[in-house]
């Protein structure tokens, strides 16, 4: 019982590929980088109680349903306010990974009300409400009120871990990627060096989270137009999931899409296709169908359609994108700003220029509210107004 194999290599055993011979090779006791990856699995999936360790593992390994179930069992069973604010953080979580962001919200703040009432102000276990807050309002686009949240977050870790803790490491990815969204690249590579050099020292080489970091980073570079870079740091995250996660996790789906991304920026539309519909197949399989992971992917693929001169399946997947954010995210999210943008350059190509008009100015008023004036975005649409 619980013997570990390396997998050495998978040979298909006949021309059909229907049969295939796996090479193993037993693991010993003193397996340096075996015992570190799961020392660090322990340590991701720890709690107070089994149940706990249990619920982080079912979200780990992509069992949102289940694990939603699980926690609200226990929270119907307690009547303990310390375990009810660790339930309302685990079914925050839960509701984050779902897409019900509004939701999500409501269980941190329940659990920080709990925490601050009996917790001294800089006690770690306020720390991650305010760290999972800021990661929903960054995924609303709301970056200003997700900015203070991460950094209270930061400022709670800096005063009660060392400088070399994963959680710091996790702030400054998490503000990384914010910066990302708002076009501050060279505050987005500062932080994120910070968290890889963290990352360096104290995960082993082959760690999830690591992939996740070289994800973030490959997607600066892309956002700068440095695409063999861009390409080079999925590969790195690429390698990683292979060995760490399944091959329908949701991570995967959202590594396929930004490689799908890069084609796309370089004109290899048919490779781009080929990767984002992987993305869009796995996340049809993992996720609720009015999860907003499904809308970029079919904003995804819808753009691809437009530059390959299909602007009827343009359309079409720009409105499942349309009708899916709609349901998730609130009518000033720099998302729909996005996709307005991109529906009015599929009607300009179809020469229905009143629309397109339309369309463009809806996304002005967004991004004017929520990104800085000399952004791209901003000055794209400008000219596409004034022409």
């Amino acid at each position: 019982m619980h013997t570990v194999f390396r997998v050495s290599a998978v040979k298909p055993m006949d021309n059909e590929n229907q049969l295939y011979e796996v090479e193993l090779q037993l693991t010993s006791d003193d397996d340096q980088q075996l015992r570190l990856l799961t020392d660090r699995i322990r340590e991701e999936a720890g709690g107070s109680t089994e149940w706990i360790k249990l619920g982080k593992l079912l979200l780990k390994i992509g069992q949102v349903n289940k694990a939603e179930e699980l926690y609200n069992v226990l929270l119907e069973q307690t009547s303990d306010d310390g375990d009810k604010a660790q339930y309302y953080v685990c079914l925050g979580s839960v509701k984050d990974a779902q897409g019900d962001y509004e939701k999500a919200i409501w269980y941190y703040q329940k659990a920080l009300e709990i925490r601050q009432k009996t917790l001294p102000s800089n006690h770690p276990h306020l720390a991650t409400p305010h760290n999972n807050s800021g990661g929903v309002y960054d995924r609303m686009g709301e970056y200003s009120q997700a900015l203070s949240f991460y950094e209270n977050a930061l400022e709670i870790y800096q005063k009660t871990h060392p400088s070399n803790h994963p959680l710091l490491a996790t702030s400054y990815n998490n503000i990384g990627g914010l910066y990302t969204r708002t076009g501050e690249y060279p505050k987005a590579f500062s932080y994120y060096e910070k968290a890889l050099e963290i990352l360096q020292k104290t995960l082993p080489s082959i760690h999830s989270y690591s992939a996740t970091l070289y994800n973030n980073i490959g997607l600066v570079y892309n956002e700068m137009g440095e695409y063999s870079k861009a390409l080079s740091y999925y590969g790195k995250a690429f390698e990683i999931y292979q060995e760490t996660i399944s091959s329908n996790h949701p991570d995967l789906a959202t590594l396929y899409n930004n490689i799908g991304l890069v084609y796309d920026k370089m004109a290899e539309y048919s490779k781009a296709l080929s990767f984002y519909r992987k993305a869009f197949e796995i996340r049809q399989k993992t996720l609720p169908s009015n999860h907003p992971h499904l809308a970029t992917s079919c904003n995804s693929v819808g753009m691809v359609y437009n530059k390959k001169g299909e602007y009827s399946k343009a359309l079409s997947y720009l409105e499942k994108a349309f009708e899916i954010q709609q349901k998730n995210l609130p009518s000033n999210h720099p998302l729909q700003a996005t996709l307005y943008s991109n529906i009015s350059l599929v009607c300009e190509n179809m020469t229905n220029y009143w629309k397109a008009l339309s369309y463009n100015e809806w996304a002005l008023g967004i991004w004017q509210r929520a990104l800085r004036p000399t952004h791209l975005n901003i000055k794209i649409v400008k000219n596409c107004i004034k022409l």
